[in-house]
């Protein structure tokens, strides 16, 4: 049993160190009740992307800005805003077959805080959509 127990003790706090993604966050129900949902998504300003170009997107952003990145405690407002994934826009296009390019890029009217706008920042991936894995990253 104490051969047992004594690895068994050491492997356990290893296990705080697999943390799962957090789950989205809800509205009440009250005021989820009060928004009616169409029964079809207006046409004006509708935006259809695929599947395969939404996985790439997500692969790079979670490379990008990883979902438990932690912020110093000294960030500055300008750091603040450019580790929310909102503050960036997305392009992508195919570059080959079974490679798409995504490129994240820093929208400066996101982050306007009364300073320059940052002319550094963002990166384009290219994704390899039959592995799911990235090929390259350039900053």
């Amino acid at each position: 049993m104490k051969r047992v127990l004594l690895p068994l003790l050491c492997v356990l706090p290893a296990c705080a160190l697999f943390q799962r993604p957090p789950r989205p966050v809800h509205a009440p129900p009250e005021e989820a009740a009060a928004f009616a949902i169409p029964l079809a998504i207006p046409s004006e300003g509708l935006q259809i992307i695929s599947g395969t170009t939404l996985r790439a997107i997500q692969l790079a952003m979670e490379d990008y800005l990883p979902w438990d990145r932690k912020l110093p405690k000294d960030a500055t407002p300008l750091y603040e805003c450019l580790n929310r994934r909102e503050s960036y826009e997305v392009a992508t296009a195919p570059a080959s077959p079974g490679v798409v390019l995504v490129s994240i890029i820093p929208n400066p009217k996101k982050c306007d805080i009364g300073t320059a706008p940052t002319l550094e920042g963002g990166a384009t991936y290219a994704i390899d959509v039959n592995a799911w894995r990235i090929l390259a990253m350039q900053p």
